[in-house]
């Protein structure tokens, strides 16, 4: 007997102010991500590895990359009507755009209409993890429910920075309540410590979400927001469940890293989970080979140390190191660098994020610093030493001390 038939949506038009300047030049999505890969390509592969074979990725922001990227990237067999295909806001109901998560499905309803799915998969397209989302379709079905809410466990603290899930002490996974970002909550009957989070994923029944988007576009007064507009709406009608991660089991996963989950919204977050693929045993591996993370595959040659040209001998260590690029005689420590970077005799990179083709010239230090693509650090500069310097050069530097370089800057 043939199941359900199940429909992917990315939600991948956000602006990602937070995580300006490297939203300057591209949407959230396509902010690159450990060397090689784009963020979207998390979302992607999850629902890859888990099943799903009609995928639209929702673009409108800056998406000339993204698009790029998904239409070189994410090529299936059209002979099984399988695809991953971008499709930017069109103005199909009228001259405007996007006007939120929950409006760019209403604007692409003619998306969802052509394949007539049973089932609606929304996820976002900007946390770095690893789901099965079949599992979490099948608690759907069986649950009875018109939407269901992926959910992981976070610590009460942290409760003012989410979407919190109160659950119905009366029916197992019913949500009773919803709560975005509550200045306090109430922790799990079970870990007190703990307070259910929405992850922006989302099950539907096709029918329920294509007429709860219709309704939510006639209300003035709404934000048209996935989560803070259509889930409270299916909360308030009694139809939303939750899905607890914890249950949630990936071919490959470890107990180090079967729940981790990272919004990286931010530039601190961004670099802090960069900061976790370069443990020795980091709470989320790349080196999965059962749930693998896919992206665009480069006609590039291997990544290459030598000394440099008078001889210097550098040294790499703790480091994820891109396809295609050359350490001639320069010492990297604790860092992630993309393709095509170069660093050169005595410079040293330490604790930083490098984007593709950057180069580091000799002598040069960079330090605790995130650098776009394109930077070209002169011999002897710095980056990431002096506050104050990197501020007057017109450099973003966070409140924990991260230095950000725009895209094609000259750092001298």
């Amino acid at each position: 007997m043939a199941g359900p038939k199940i429909f992917g949506i990315v939600l991948a038009g956000g602006e990602g102010k937070r995580l300006m300047p490297l939203t300057k030049d591209r949407a959230k999505p396509a902010v690159p991500f450990a060397g090689q890969y784009r963020l979207v390509d998390f979302a992607i592969s999850n629902l890859i590895n888990s099943g799903l074979r009609q995928i639209v990725c929702l673009t409108q922001y800056k998406s000339h990359s993204l698009d790029r990227h998904v239409s070189q990237t994410w090529r299936l067999s059209g002979m099984l009507n399988a695809y991953v295909a971008s499709a930017p806001a069109q103005q199909r109901l009228g001259k405007r755009w996007f006007a939120g998560s929950a409006d760019a499905i209403y604007q692409s309803l003619n998306l969802i209409r052509d394949e007539s799915p049973d089932i609606v998969v929304v996820v976002g397209a900007d946390h770095v993890y690893r789901m099965d989302f079949d599992q979490m379709i099948e608690q759907h079905r069986a649950s009875g429910a018109s939407a269901t809410v992926a959910a992981i466990r976070q610590p009460k603290e942290l409760a003012n920075q989410f979407g919190v899930i109160d659950l119905d002490p009366k029916t197992p996974g019913k949500v009773r309540e919803f709560l975005e970002k509550p200045a306090t909550a109430e922790g799990l009957a079970e870990s007190p410590d703990e307070v259910l989070v929405s992850m922006g994923n989302y099950v539907f029944d096709a029918g329920a979400l294509m007429q709860a988007v219709i309704d939510d576009a006639e209300l003035d007064e709404s934000d048209h927001d996935m989560g803070g507009d259509i889930i409270p709406a299916f909360v308030e009608r009694g139809e939303a469940f939750a899905y607890d991660m914890t249950d949630n089991s990936v071919p490959g996963a470890t107990p180090a890293d079967h729940l981790y989950w990272r919004d990286v919204g931010t530039l601190d977050s961004f670099y802090d989970a960069h900061m976790d693929l370069i443990r020795h045993e980091p709470p989320f591996n790349l080196y999965n080979n059962d749930w693998p993370i896919y992206t665009q595959q480069w006609n590039t040659p291997p990544a290459k140390f030598t000394a440099g040209s008078g001889g210097q001998v550098g040294d790499v260590s703790e480091s994820l190191v891109a396809l295609g690029s050359l350490v001639q005689g320069g010492n990297v420590k604790g860092s992630v660098l993309g393709q095509w970077t170069s660093i050169e005799a005595d410079a040293t990179v330490t604790d930083s994020v490098l984007f593709e083709h950057v180069e580091v010239g000799a002598g040069a230090t960079v330090h605790r610093a995130i650098l776009d693509k394109w930077v070209t650090v002169v011999p002897g500069a710095t980056v990431g030493i002096d506050r104050q310097q990197d501020l007057s050069r017109g450099f973003t530097v966070t409140e924990s001390g991260i230095t950000v370089v725009a895209k094609g800057l000259v750092v001298a």
